[in-house]
């Protein structure tokens, strides 16, 4: 996403472009790899739109560019965060990458509209994603404890055609959230044991002696390159409720989203049907 020759060769007779790509990792061993490819790609993606006078742009941020707190209360597009106080390196990258795109469509006239999507899931999940990966250690009873917190679970073909409504009805320079349904994590694995038939995880660990395990556990991925099963930011991020508003999605867009019920079903259909559930 950093060579300005390909992408000006790719969006050569583009009329509309969706910037959908990023790193979703929520650990690397060299961190500035993901803020490369987040926020400086993002400025490189920008600036090849403009020279090519690319008519309407939609930029795929994330709901980790807005400020939560550890209330129940939903967030919206008024609360966004500062990347000072944003917890880990893929949600700082996000936000680099936002406020990359809000300021070029108010200093060179950037067409964009901003997407927010909560946690998607659904099929084709390849990876998969740290939610899909959830779901599969879940379904396949390799998940005996957990950490509870408040996740957005929304259909990933809802999030797909909230792009497609912002294109269309979005106003350049705003941020819609494509969101779903306020679901606690531990709500999420008792519906995932109850569809394959499972008892859900019963074990739910407090977070403080988890933090040396995870320090222990990211020394080890330092070594061996291998991303650790826990993190120090994880469990900092497990301390606030996830839960997001897409109102305004839905008022101006016409956005509307599926039970996050029928987003797992299809997920574990998926996973099923392409052997991750062994």
């Amino acid at each position: 996403m950093r060579d300005a020759v390909s992408l000006e060769r790719a969006l050569e007779h583009v009329d509309a472009l969706f910037h959908v790509a990023a790193d979703y990792r929520l650990w690397a061993r060299d961190p500035n790899e993901i803020m490369r490819a987040n926020a400086d790609g993002t400025r490189c993606v920008m600036q090849a739109a403009l020279r090519r006078r690319i008519e309407r742009v939609v930029y795929t941020s994330s709901v980790a560019t807005l400020r939560v707190s550890d209330a129940t209360d939903p967030v919206d597009e008024k609360a966004p965060a500062d990347e000072a106080s944003t917890i880990g390196v893929y949600k700082r990258s996000k936000v680099a990458a936002e406020r990359i795109v809000e300021q070029m469509v108010a200093q060179q006239g950037l067409p964009a509209v901003i997407v927010n999507p909560s946690t998607p899931i659904g099929p084709r999940d390849i990876k998969p994603t740290p939610t899909g990966r959830i779901i599969v250690q879940a379904a396949t009873g390799k998940m005996p404890a957990f950490v509870d917190t408040g996740l957005n679970l929304v259909h990933v073909d809802d999030v797909a055609q909230g792009h497609l409504l912002a294109l269309e009805r979005g106003r350049t320079g705003e941020r819609y959230i494509l969101g779903g349904d306020d679901v606690p994590l531990r709500g999420m694995l008792a519906t995932i044991a109850r569809m394959v038939g499972r008892r859900p995880p019963s074990i739910e660990l407090p977070r403080w002696p988890l933090y040396p395990i995870a320090l222990a556990a990211q020394g080890v991925a330092q070594l061996t390159g291998r991303e650790p099963f826990v993190t120090v930011d994880a469990l900092r991020m497990s301390r606030y409720q996830m839960f997001f508003s897409s109102a305004k999605a839905q008022r101006e867009l016409g956005y509307c989203a599926r039970p996050h019920v029928d987003g797992l079903r299809d997920a574990l259909d998926w996973f099923r049907a392409n052997g991750y559930l062994r």
